[in-house]
């Protein structure tokens, strides 16, 4: 039986941090309860078409997940343990934020058999913190820490970003070797991206705050890199690091270009050589799920092209690459036949490394990466 991952949306934050994006809302214990209903609704059309399936991972994002009740988490996972093929997945997530977590919730999350804990910590700088609307502090995040390690769970994964309005090198240094210090399992290290529409992008246009240069950003991503890679940490995918044996399952899903269901608000799914993606507001997911109808507004046909140029792109990310072999086996062609003269291009110019079974980024390529997926578009 083929394998799946599922992605859950849990729309609802306390509040919303500057620089966010995602679709999120301020949660109220009517909507909560109202959306969760909803969801189950549209977990049930899902029962059909996932009975072919084993399900492999389970990533309960948002949002803010830990912010509602746990009692909600067991309805998400009880329904799937008695409807999907579910006997033998192999992690599950949930993200949380430092300051929304206590023992009974992580009890109850161990129950239900939660084995991975995704924490936004972004710093350990309380000022900087406040600066891009986090609510939670450098305490908050060691409270929640130790209690999460009391409970049991041996995987956590802490998000950080670096590239903060103001952030020194030493601030981004410091809570790198703090964390490698804890000895958490997983780190994901992201440059800050000033995304269209929010509030930290409004305040940079309009000049009251100040953004590193882009020769310090790349120094602090260089940085970390080193950090993480003499302090055990394999850098697997562009912006993650792990210890051995916890590279993150579900993530690799996406990389590896294999099929997953999204559930929930704005969720997207990869499946049957679609792609497809949910209303991202209460009405229209509501509506449609009240007619029992999936709650999707759009999709599109991926054709073999545009499928082999993912995969390409995708696979590039993760630090093994491309194997060859395996290229061959799903698209029955040759890579070198199709972009022999693309990776030889950028061979000669350090941006790709290859020999008879792989292709990979060079450390340099990995920071110019656009460059390549430029001359891979279809």
């Amino acid at each position: 039986m083929k394998q799946i991952g599922i992605y859950i949306h849990i729309p609802f934050c306390i509040s919303k941090c500057y620089y966010c994006d995602f679709i999120s809302y301020t949660k109220s214990n009517e909507e909560v309860t109202k959306y969760i209903d909803f969801l189950l609704m549209e977990m049930e059309l899902y029962k059909d078409i996932l009975k072919n399936y084993n399900i492999k991972t389970l990533f309960i994002g948002g949002g803010t997940p830990s912010c509602i009740d746990e009692r909600y988490i067991f309805k998400i996972l009880d329904y799937i343990y008695k409807n999907y093929n579910a006997s033998n997945i192999e992690e599950i997530t949930i993200e949380a934020n430092p300051g929304t977590l206590n023992k009974p919730k992580l009890k109850s999350y161990k129950s239900m058999g939660i084995n991975r804990i995704s924490l936004g910590v972004q710093s350990l700088d309380d000022r900087l913190l406040k600066k891009i609307g986090r609510i939670h502090t450098e305490m908050d995040f060691y409270k929640n820490y130790e209690l999460i390690r009391d409970l049991g769970f041996n995987n956590i994964n802490v998000d950080l970003i670096f590239g903060l309005p103001d952030q020194t090198i030493y601030q981004c240094e410091k809570t790198l070797k703090d964390m490698i210090k804890l000895g958490v399992e997983h780190i994901s290290y992201y440059s800050l991206i000033l995304e269209d529409d929010t509030l930290l992008k409004k305040w940079y246009e309009d000049g009251k705050i100040d953004m590193p240069s882009e020769d310090k950003e790349r120094y602090m991503y260089h940085r970390g890199i080193e950090l993480l890679r003499d302090n055990g940490y394999e850098h697997y995918e562009i912006s993650n690091f792990s210890k051995k044996g916890y590279r993150c399952k579900h993530n690799l899903i996406y990389w590896r270009l294999m099929p997953y269901i999204g559930l929930g608000l704005a969720a997207h799914s990869n499946l049957y050589g679609k792609r497809f993606w949910n209303y991202d507001n209460f009405k229209n997911y509501y509506k449609q799920l009240k007619n029992h109808k999936f709650p999707i507004e759009g999709e599109e046909t991926i054709s073999r092209d545009m499928e082999i140029f993912e995969y390409l792109m995708m696979g590039l990310r993760l630090t093994d690459g491309i194997d060859k072999n395996e290229f061959y086996q799903r698209f029955n062609i040759s890579v070198d036949e199709i972009y022999g003269n693309v990776f030889k291009k950028h061979e000669k110019g350090g941006l790709i490394y290859m020999d008879d079974r792989f292709i990979r980024f060079t450390s340099l390529g990995l920071d110019l990466s656009n460059i390549v997926y430029v001359d891979l578009l279809p």
